[in-house]
Formats: C-alpha cells, sequence, structure tokens
C-alpha cells in the first residue's frame, strides 16, 4: 500500500452518527446506534439518592469531570460526551484483544524491554470493555476519518463489525480504578472477552496527564513513541474484525445442513 493517508476535514454542522449504508459512507463502516437520552430519566441504574450513582457529587463523576476533565452529561448512570476530548472506535471483544496483543508484540519487538513496564496496559491508550464489545479511546475528529481510512486500506468495500463514535455521541463512564469508584482493571486475556456487564477499564486513562497525548491520531510523523498511528491501528484492528467473521462464519454449518435430517428429534420420515 502506498500514498498518504486522507485528511478528511470536520463539518461541525455534520451528523454526529453514521448508519449502515449511509450516503458517503464506506462499506466497512458501521455506524453505531443514535446518543443515549441525556436526560437518563429510564436508564438502569438511575437513583436520585444524593450522592449516588450519576448524581452530582458523586464520586464517580467527580473523577472523570475535577481529575480528568472530561465532559459529563447529567443525570444517572454517569455518560461521558464523546468527540470532546476523545472518540472511540467500537469493535468486538475478541477482535480488540487480538489486535491489542498484536500492537504489543510489534512495540516489544521494535525496542529493548523496560522492565518497569508490566503488562500490555503499559503506555497504552485508554481501551474499556463493555459486554462484548471494546472501546478504544483515539483522538477527536478520528470518527469523521473513519470512512476515508477504511477505503484507503482498501476494507472499505468489505462488512466489518467496526463502528466510531465522534461529536455528541455518549459512553457509559467505567467506574474509576482505586477508591473513588471501586472499578477493576481488567487484564487482557481471553478470559474476560466477551464477559457481560457494565464498562469497566482494561486501560485505564493516567491521572493528572492530558488524555490527547496517548491517543491514536493520523500523523505524518507515523508512531509517537508507544502511540501508534490512527491508521496502524485501523488496519490491524479491521484485519481483526475481519478474521473474527471469517472465523464465525467456518463455525456455523451450511444453511442446507442446519436441523437436516430430524423434526421434533425423531429422524424424518423416508418415503
Amino acid at each position: 500500500m502506498t500514498g498518504t493517508a486522507p485528511s478528511v476535514s470536520v463539518d461541525p454542522s455534520a451528523p454526529v452518527h453514521r448508519s449502515v449504508g449511509a450516503a458517503g459512507a464506506a462499506p466497512g463502516f458501521r455506524g453505531p446506534p443514535g446518543p443515549l437520552d441525556p436526560a437518563g430519566a429510564d436508564a438502569p441504574g438511575a437513583s436520585g439518592v444524593p450522592g449516588g450513582p450519576g448524581v452530582p457529587g458523586d464520586p464517580v463523576r467527580h473523577w472523570y469531570e475535577n481529575e480528568q476533565g472530561w465532559p459529563t452529561v447529567p443525570g444517572p448512570p454517569v455518560r461521558l460526551s464523546v468527540g470532546v476530548r476523545f472518540d472511540v472506535l467500537d469493535v468486538p471483544a475478541e477482535a480488540g484483544r487480538a489486535a491489542l496483543e498484536r500492537l504489543e508484540g510489534q512495540r516489544s519487538a521494535a525496542r529493548p524491554k523496560d522492565p518497569r513496564r508490566t503488562g500490555p496496559a503499559a503506555g497504552g491508550f485508554p481501551v474499556a470493555l463493555r459486554g462484548g464489545r471494546m472501546l478504544l479511546l483515539v483522538a477527536a475528529g478520528s470518527a469523521e476519518e473513519l470512512p476515508g481510512l477504511l477505503a484507503w486500506l482498501e476494507w472499505g468495500t468489505l462488512a466489518l463489525d467496526l463502528a466510531a463514535i465522534g461529536t455528541g455521541g455518549l459512553i457509559d463512564a467505567p467506574p474509576p480504578p482505586g477508591a473513588a469508584g471501586r472499578g477493576a482493571v481488567r487484564p487482557l486475556s481471553p478470559g474476560n472477552v466477551g464477559s457481560q456487564g457494565a464498562a469497566v477499564w482494561l486501560r485505564p486513562p493516567e491521572p493528572g496527564h492530558e488524555v490527547e497525548a496517548s491517543l491514536p491520531a493520523l500523523s505524518a510523523a507515523g508512531t509517537r513513541g508507544d502511540v501508534p498511528d490512527l491508521a496502524r491501528l485501523v488496519n490491524t484492528v479491521a484485519t481483526q474484525c475481519h478474521r473474527v467473521r471469517l472465523l464465525r462464519a467456518r463455525r456455523r454449518p451450511p444453511a442446507g445442513v442446519r436441523g437436516a435430517g430430524r423434526t421434533g428429534g425423531q429422524p424424518l420420515a423416508r418415503s
């Protein structure tokens, strides 16, 4: 592959989300569902208890707004505004795990291993898990770049289970690690991929650091230290999304074979 990664200008008046098959969207790009209701009146976990989850003054909201400088929306549960400090790539957890392992292996091979760094979370950009999905935090504006980037990487003609959330979108806030939110930090292993439940941090943001410096972004300089370039990240994730899709298709029996030969638990009668 040759050439220069495209740079797509961001139109502030453009729609926040792109849906499947939307005009102008690359076929390999699947937009997420629309933003959640900011009021959150019917959201699960809404409590109205002073200091409870999602209520002004609770430790989770305080950690994100005051310690991280990340905007949230009113009402429970606590949700983070996307497109201000970061955008999000939403991928299958299995594909995301494989992509992170591959990127970590490439990083380790390219430089001597630092004994002070342990595990794939060392020096990495923030990543969260929610059910069977992995949320990769990337530079703000990346959601607008994704359709053109997928086309440039020659993934645009394939259906990929890959979504991007940009300006105006919302994600559930994983509980912060430590005492503030008693949130868990999950190890990167096959055992926790695809587990159900609320969002948790796989790689939490580093307290006291500007998150922008740690996020993958389109850059003429390519990889910045431990942070992969956005094009490299998207290409790696797309490869793993395609691999997972093919593996699932191989495990699925052909349509003509499913349920053939038995009806109600008994062999089919032959005449």
